[in-house]
């Protein structure tokens, strides 16, 4: 069959790759229609395993060990995914130069527009630094007006944090808003007015 060699005396010798797994003239082959045969011998791949280890002495006949029409479809599916052709290597090299250039031409914009931004936001940072000082100065301006008049009010100075300064506070908030209203309602119904007396200035 091909699978053994005789030596001078016409002895059956067994080839070298026989002798570790201990196989002469009877090699194993396992019933697949046994339930007791493990699973993983009852595959093709054991099959081809099998048939290249003793030829036809297996018994496997090599049509069967040829992959289905399915199988190789699957097999030149993998084969291209993993080895592409020239050309698709070279078309994918191109796209991903120019995903690489397009990635850059827009960071590049986006640097040359936020370039283009930065006086105004220096402008605005300026601008809020100001109105910031002015704030604070404001602010300032006023609580030392209140501490003052707290200490006309009561006689003493009073903490900042007392209950009394806050009430203090409180009190005059209230009257300034109380102001502010009555001086708006005051100019509104002086913007009434005044249309109203144009024109009897006029006939007269």
């Amino acid at each position: 069959m091909g699978t053994y060699i005789f030596n001078d005396c016409g002895e059956i010798c067994v080839l070298p790759q026989h002798k570790s797994a201990d196989i002469c003239l009877n090699p194993y082959i396992p019933d697949k229609d046994c339930e007791k045969t493990p699973a993983w011998q009852k595959t093709a791949k054991y099959d081809r395993k099998l048939f290249g280890r003793y030829g036809f002495s297996s018994g496997i006949e090599p049509d069967n060990l040829w992959p289905s029409h399915d199988q190789l479809d699957e097999m030149i599916a993998e084969e291209l995914e993993w080895n592409p052709p020239l050309e698709v290597m070279l078309r994918n090299v191109e796209t991903k130069e120019m995903e690489a250039n397009a990635k850059r031409l827009a960071r590049e914009k986006l640097i040359a527009d936020n370039m283009a931004k930065m006086p105004k936001m220096v402008a605005d940072w300026r601008k809020e630094r100001r109105e910031a000082k002015q704030k604070m100065k404001e602010e300032k301006a006023r609580r030392e007006r209140l501490l003052a008049e707290a200490r006309e009010r009561f006689g003493y100075a009073l903490d900042p944090r007392s209950p009394k300064f806050l009430e203090m506070v409180s009190e005059i908030d209230k009257e300034e808003k109380k102001k502010k209203k009555l001086m708006k309602r005051r100019l509104k119904e002086e913007s009434v007015s005044l249309p109203a007396a144009i024109p009897a200035e006029s006939s007269s």
